[in-house]
């Protein structure tokens, strides 16, 4: 879906989310994650603008290399209470109660901690860390720290992964009327899963099936069905194309 001005975004347990901009670049949110974008825009001169707020959880800012766009950025991403100004380039970060983390993976950036002085980070693999409202010095990361962290983000294949133009299914429950699946589809809904409600054909009746669409693959498609099973009441999840 396309996300717009001041949207709030929230993922939930165990989720991954994926965000591409409109001049290339990718945001990727762990679980637990709450993020608002706002002010994005296109600015005379080529300048692509946008500041970003990472509320709560883990997040990734990446510009694609390979990406056609060729004019400038001015990206200001907000940690609770530290900014980072970017420049093009690749880093990841993270906000919890008492403690900020920015780590450069790649580029230039310059991070500024409220009432304090601006710190530039420019080597790779450095990393910044706020604790209970103190800045502490700017360290470099150990490769597999960073793995760790990364891993917080990354959207992993067989875990149900939706995207646009998937083509599987889970049917999660159908019933003579809606009203009968408007309890599930509240559940399912508030856990954070995108379900919707379809009219399908059975024969010569119709029945109403509370349905996530976009599945990837039909593992990824199979991978969200066994771990729906049990749960919220959904009794036999089905996989369907």
């Amino acid at each position: 879906m396309v996300v717009r001005d001041s949207d709030r975004l929230k993922t939930g347990e165990g989720s991954r989310l994926l965000l591409r901009t409109r001049e290339g670049s990718t945001i990727k949110l762990g679980a637990h994650a709450s993020f608002r974008l706002g002010g994005a825009e296109q600015r005379e001169g080529n300048v692509f603008a946008a500041t970003m707020q990472v509320l709560e959880g883990a997040f990734r800012f990446t510009t694609d290399a390979l990406s056609r766009y060729r004019g400038r950025r001015d990206i200001t991403i907000q940690v609770a209470n530290v900014t980072a100004g970017i420049r093009g380039t690749d880093l990841w970060g993270k906000s919890a109660p008492n403690r900020e983390i920015v780590c450069l993976i790649e580029g230039r950036i310059e991070v500024a901690p409220q009432n304090e002085a601006p710190i530039t980070m420019d080597q790779p693999l450095q990393f910044y860390v706020r604790e209970n409202g103190r800045s502490q010095p700017v360290s470099l990361v150990a490769p597999e720290q960073l793995k760790l962290w990364a891993a917080e983000t990354e959207i992993e294949a067989g875990r149900g992964a939706m995207r646009r133009g998937g083509r599987w299914a889970v049917t999660l429950v159908t019933a003579e009327t809606q009203a009968a699946v408007l309890d599930f589809y509240d559940r399912v809904r508030e856990a954070g899963y995108a379900a919707s409600i379809l009219p399908v054909k059975e024969g010569e009746k119709t029945v109403y099936a509370l349905r996530l669409a976009n599945l990837a693959t039909r593992a990824e498609a199979e991978a969200l069905a066994l771990s729906l099973k049990g749960r919220m009441g959904l009794d036999e999840p089905r996989v369907s194309r």
